[in-house]
């Protein structure tokens, strides 16, 4: 249900962080190949002497490499950069319309068969996505990773991932900052001890949903972790819900209809 996002962590800050967050408890590891993080996560992951089997480690595809001889190649090399035989969980991290899904589901269908990873899934994908998704594979989807937090509404997308039996992970769960200048989450946070971030982390975890929230301050990852100890009253929660509009995301790199996949 909790996990440690890496993006934007880099060389031995991310070793650091990621081998921190191992020792103080996270056992969820979230990177990526357009991260060019994977070798300092992998670092961090042996540097903490946590046992492998004991992390769950995700990491994702960039959607260039959506094509099927592509994809393969791209992931063997996630791995190497990771010094890792195989991954927990590995996504197609965009939608890419220029690649039928179906021929890139079945790549990666292919990749979980040879032993890669243990399990696929998907990230960023809308409502109509989820659908053709799971039409073009037999193989089980078990998660859709989307921007997810109080600023933005996606009861739809989480509708259509449970109706499908896939998890929700929610990255940059705090808005990247923003849910820390609240002041609604704050009110509520002050109500409970704690702060306006770790209210909209709970906001979600009490919804079923993975959270990933990343940081590069080594002191930041305990409070972030230390939110399973409260719980938020319906009232509260609806007025947290309340919180979405229609500008409240924060990372629009393929919404906007202008990204190309080169």
């Amino acid at each position: 249900m909790f996990g440690l996002g890496t993006w934007e962590l880099q060389g031995r800050v991310c070793t650091r962080v990621v081998e921190q967050a191992l020792r103080l408890g996270y056992r969820h590891l979230d990177t990526a190949e357009i991260y060019d993080n994977e070798q300092a996560v992998g670092e961090g992951l042996r540097a903490s002497g946590v046992k492998r089997g004991d992390v769950f480690v995700t990491t994702k595809i960039w959607p260039s490499h959506f094509a099927p001889g592509e994809l393969e190649r791209a992931a063997r090399a996630c791995l190497t950069r990771l010094r890792l035989s195989e991954v927990d969980l590995l996504l197609l991290h965009w939608p890419n319309p220029q690649i039928p899904l179906a021929e890139t589901l079945g790549a990666l269908a292919g990749v979980k068969r040879d032993g890669l990873t243990r399990h696929i899934g998907i990230s960023n994908f809308t409502v109509a996505q989820i659908e053709e998704a799971v039409r073009a594979t037999r193989e089980p989807l078990v998660c859709n990773q989307i921007e997810c937090h109080p600023f933005l509404d996606q009861s739809k997308v989480i509708a259509a991932c449970r109706r499908h039996g896939m998890a929700v992970v929610a990255y940059s769960p705090i808005a990247r900052g923003g849910a820390g200048d609240d002041k609604v989450l704050a009110r509520i946070g002050a109500a409970h001890g704690k702060s306006a971030a770790q209210v909209a982390l709970h906001f979600l975890v009490q919804q079923n949903i993975v959270v990933i929230p990343r940081t590069s301050k080594v002191e930041r990852l305990a409070e972030n972790a230390a939110i399973f100890d409260f719980a938020l009253s319906k009232t509260e929660m609806a007025e947290i819900a309340a919180l979405a509009h229609p500008r409240g995301r924060v990372v629009d790199w393929a919404y906007s209809g202008t990204q190309k996949w080169d």
